[in-house]
């Protein structure tokens, strides 16, 4: 049972993790409600029952409850944590209606839903600027130092001694930054503009899609072109202006990395082996806590961009389903009926479920439990 064991030592840091990233989501929520003049009933880290809390002077009761998968606020106006709509909403006071959340205008309500999301972004943005300004950013020059034999560097031309300038247009300042381009590519062509011998060159480079395992074990189908980077990777630490830009290039290229590689997973170039749920995130959350404590901070500012991308998915039950629903009501001049929005609901809570079984089904197959369950049953 040692791989049990193992497994235990992942879900303190885990929750953690959750814990501040969940928060963080919901505070954006909060913030944003209190500011168009909502009340907030509860403020809840967790589902289920409560296991302690406070109420505020504004009336919030602050909770944690016992299932730490999540949160939630539920705001005056609310039936559910889901924010569904009260069935007391037209029966409502002039002065209830003026701090009730459904009753606010469409725009303020966008605000409320669409604030979570923001506040995790603008977390990682922080996070990464701090992370910039004390520890610095990676840095590795783009010199070629080593083609691999046979790689599809060398078939295009590639030369040691090469300095990459720009991949289809975009400049290149960072071999972190090829890396994320070339990892991405499903075999396409990449038109690289290389300095060599003082003379600017263009190249076609085509990545070749090549199985690889990551430090947390997970096998990725990503592009590789065969080169190797000459000189020591470096941090550059920099100033809070060059540090907040930096911080927020970064965030928008991690978001476009995710969309890029789930656009993949759906239309069937990217397998949905790589796609994992809890359980990964569990064992990825123990393994860099237990490395270095700038490595955890790293791996803090990703997950909350993940969390705020995936939030703003158009999937009912979501924020982004939410906004969805506002869109319809702002080209409608009115909001959708009650059932529409219910059976919205009720299919988006289906595919949320479906997706997670799917991708704990993943984890399970990734951590071996399958293969011990199939061993102890045969």
């Amino acid at each position: 049972m040692a791989w049990l064991n193992g497994s235990l030592s992942y879900v303190l840091p885990f929750l953690v993790v959750l814990t501040v990233l969940v928060f963080v989501h919901e505070l954006g929520h909060y913030l944003s409600a209190r500011r168009n003049g909502v009340r907030v009933q509860v403020f809840s880290l967790g589902f289920g029952p409560e296991l302690f809390g406070r109420t505020d002077r504004a009336g919030t009761r602050w909770r944690v409850s016992l299932i730490p998968l999540g949160g939630y606020i539920k705001m005056f106006g609310d039936a559910d944590v889901a924010s569904g709509r009260s069935e007391a909403l037209d029966d409502m006071t002039d002065e209830e209606k003026a701090v009730s959340f459904h009753h606010k205008r469409l725009l303020q309500r966008a605000e409320i839903v669409s604030a979570g999301p923001i506040a995790n972004f603008v977390f990682a943005i922080i996070v990464l600027a701090i992370f910039f300004m004390t520890v610095g950013q990676p840095f590795t020059p783009t010199d070629v130092g080593e083609i691999v034999p046979g790689s599809a560097a060398e078939r295009a031309g590639l030369q040691a001694g090469d300095v990459i300038l720009s991949v289809n247009g975009d400049p290149v300042e960072r071999f972190e930054d090829l890396q994320q381009l070339v990892s991405l590519n499903r075999g396409t062509a990449l038109q690289m503009t290389v300095r060599r011998a003082g003379q600017d060159v263009t190249l076609a480079v085509t990545p070749v899609v090549t199985e690889v395992t990551d430090v947390f074990g997970s096998k990725h189908h990503i592009g590789v072109i065969g080169v190797k980077h000459i000189g020591e990777s470096s941090y550059i630490k920099r100033g809070p202006v060059s540090a907040v830009g930096a911080a927020v290039a970064e965030t928008a290229n991690l978001s476009a990395s995710t969309l890029t590689a789930v656009w993949q997973m759906i239309i069937g170039t990217r397998t949905t082996e790589e796609l994992g749920g809890p359980l990964r995130i569990a064992q990825m959350s123990g393994i860099v806590a237990q490395s270095k404590p700038t490595n955890l901070i790293w791996f803090m500012a990703v997950l909350s961009i993940n969390l705020g991308l995936i939030n703003l998915f158009p999937i009912p039950v979501l924020d982004g389903g939410h906004l969805l629903f506002y869109v319809a009501e702002a080209i409608r001049g009115r909001p959708l009926g009650q059932r529409a929005q219910e059976y919205g609901f009720g299919l988006g809570l289906a595919l949320v479920v479906i997706l997670m079984v799917f991708a704990t089904w993943n984890d399970f197959v990734h951590l071996g439990i399958i293969a011990r369950l199939r061993d102890w049953i045969t």
